[in-house]
């Protein structure tokens, strides 16, 4: 009787485990069109493809005033990032770099603290597609008063079938088994 609870027990954790990894692979695909609006602040993490790049042409573009930029290296400048990445930025008054996260727990409290030391009410959130429910989650987990608009960017090396690409498949798995933690983390907390 225990042997038969515990398999069916298993079964549908399984079942409610695959059933979420397919929504999850639907949605990172499938996020509204970001709001047009202007905020206080763009905040870019560092880490995934053309994620800079995005939010340097958002900020040159008048959507956001300030620029942040979490989870840069110690020893990477604002010039370096300028020249690495090919970006136009022509006002380096209004772009901070945020030296001290290392992973997206700690890009939501580096950014909590910039938020406060900057009165900042609202912010662009700039991260990878596969990336930005856990990144949310987390954000809001840090700043429940902070008004959140979210910009996802795609990356043409992510396939949009994801079962086709191992690659892809890879990154989905375990961008999805951080989101379940993450909410769980959150949950215990």
């Amino acid at each position: 009787m225990i042997k038969k609870l515990a398999l069916y027990t298993f079964f549908i954790f399984i079942v409610l485990w695959l059933g979420g990894m397919i929504w999850f692979a639907w949605q990172i695909n499938h996020f509204p069109t970001p709001a047009d609006e202007r905020t206080d602040a763009i905040i870019v993490l560092t880490g995934g493809r053309n994620r800079i790049t995005e939010a340097v042409k958002l900020y040159e573009s008048g959507k956001g005033a300030r620029l942040f930029i979490s989870g840069v290296d110690k020893d990477i400048s604002l010039n370096n990032i300028v020249s690495t990445q090919q970006v136009n930025l022509s006002n380096f008054n209004n772009v901070d770099l945020g030296h001290d996260a290392s992973n997206t727990v700690e890009n939501a409290q580096e950014t909590r603290n910039w938020v406060n030391k900057n009165n900042i009410k609202s912010i662009r959130l700039v991260t990878s597609n596969y990336h930005i429910l856990r990144s949310l989650l987390e954000f809001r987990e840090f700043n429940p008063q902070l008004k959140i608009i979210i910009h996802p960017v795609y990356s043409e090396n992510i396939e949009k079938k994801w079962w086709t690409s191992w690659q892809t498949f890879s990154l989905i798995f375990k961008e999805y088994n951080k989101l379940i933690c993450a909410y769980l983390r959150c949950f215990i907390r």
